[in-house]
């Protein structure tokens, strides 16, 4: 699958079953319809029950919603304990921005603490009842960030909306590079893999704390952007494509703003192993969360 132009592209997913999380709107939901409609069973994981329930509604297959809030542990936890029996695909899709600074239920920077850390705990959670792929939704907002290790919850910087949405999904891709190198290691057939959407049209609202680039982004959506079916083809692609583990999906035109998905590069800073080790160390001790096998052990 060298690109990927449409969801009807997508093999059969009969027998398989996926968890999406943010699955009730936008790119996530528009990935769940992708695989229900080729018949894969799919758990909604999603906060807002009743957009859950309706977007269930509209799909024809088997479809099932379950609450879930990443911006607390005790949910995740909670979330984990009811899902019963192997998942083939965990998409890690949910997203949040914030236009202040925030705090989750354990006291994390709400877009770090959602983005990164409530996908992190979930994985690792469920890590050892997942046979297939864990995709995670990224975006290129990654390029400019850093992951500042002084101060991950900018407890004492002044806070940038924008900065701190760049650090969570830079902190995605690392937890991607990372989780396939332990997955490697282990001898795991189990393949991390991570897409962004490009310029998506989903009722996601860009809060970088500019007003004017607010305002210009807002005005400039309806024109460039495509939506939430061509926002899902990078996630598609990345869950169900001929893919290594650890590849990177995204748009093929206007450089990544839309278009056809397609394997493309990333950042150096993405590779760094130094930077990816010592986030999910840190991030281990932040969620209580931890790989389930070790080095010396033998995956079934």
């Amino acid at each position: 699958m060298p690109n990927l132009a449409s969801p009807q592209q997508i093999p059969d997913q009969t027998g398989r079953t996926a968890v999406i999380t943010g699955g009730g709107s936008g790119i996530g939901r528009a990935t769940a319809a992708a695989l229900v409609a080729k018949g894969a069973r799919v758990i909604l994981a999603v906060r807002d029950q009743e957009r859950g329930r309706a977007a269930a509604a509209a799909m024809r297959g088997q479809v099932e919603v379950r609450p879930v809030d990443l911006a607390s542990l005790a949910s995740v936890r909670s979330f984990v304990r009811d899902v019963e029996g192997t998942v083939d695909l965990l998409i890690n899709n949910a997203g949040t921005m914030a236009d202040q600074l925030r705090l989750t239920a354990d006291g994390f920077e709400s877009q770090f603490g959602t983005n990164h850390l409530g996908h992190f705990a979930l994985t690792n959670l469920l890590l050892d009842r997942i046979t297939g792929r864990v995709v995670t939704v990224t975006s290129t907002a990654y390029r400019t960030a850093r992951i500042d290790f002084d101060d991950l919850q900018w407890e004492r910087r002044a806070y940038s909306p924008f900065g701190a949405y760049g650090q969570s999904k830079l902190a995605n891709l690392l937890f991607t590079a990372e989780l396939q190198r332990r997955l490697t290691a282990v001898g795991s057939p189990v393949l991390a893999t991570a897409a962004h959407p490009g310029w998506a049209s989903t009722g996601f609202r860009i809060t970088s704390g500019n007003r004017l680039f607010d305002r210009v982004m807002a005005a400039s959506t309806p024109v460039l952007a495509h939506g939430p079916e061509g926002g899902s083809l990078p996630t598609l692609m990345a869950a169900v494509g001929d893919v290594p583990g650890g590849s990177f999906a995204g748009p093929s035109r206007l450089g990544g703003v839309r278009g056809p998905a397609t394997l493309i590069g990333r950042s150096s800073v993405v590779d760094d192993a130094d930077v990816a080790r010592r986030l999910w160390e840190v991030s281990e001790r932040l969620t209580g969360t931890r790989f389930p096998w070790s080095a010396e052990s033998v995956v079934p």
